[in-house]
């Protein structure tokens, strides 16, 4: 069993910088990995994935440049930095790991944590 806890959401201002993390309670060394993030009466959407070893990486296209997924799996830990923030940005932000060596269905992914905010102000 993993168990996901995202940290480092907040209110930034335009043009400001997050860096989210999702440490894992159990080991994640082998699971794709996903930030997604969810507005008000929408579907989630993957914003950032990454496979096992790092070695594959997608974004969606309105953060390409901008915001950059990484992962240590040592500290069972991923990272999403967020830069050049813009109000579009604002929602909800969760962590997903999946065993699957690599999908954008949100359906794939297993463990979930349980969001965190983030708030960018114009």
């Amino acid at each position: 069993q993993v168990q996901l806890a995202e940290s480092g959401g907040g209110l930034v201002q335009v043009g400001g910088s997050l860096r989210l993390s999702c440490a894992a309670s159990g080991r994640i060394s082998e699971h794709a990995l996903g930030w997604w993030r969810q507005a008000p009466g929408q579907e989630r959407e993957l914003v950032a994935g990454i496979n096992w070893d790092g070695c594959r990486l997608i974004y969606i296209e309105s953060v390409k440049g901008r915001f950059f997924i990484s992962r240590d799996n040592a500290k069972s830990t991923v990272f999403l930095q967020m830069n050049s923030l813009k109000p579009e940005d604002t929602d909800v932000y969760y962590c997903a790991a999946t065993q699957l060596f690599f999908t954008t269905n949100s359906r794939d992914y297993t463990y979930w944590g349980q969001g965190t905010q983030v708030t960018v102000s114009s």
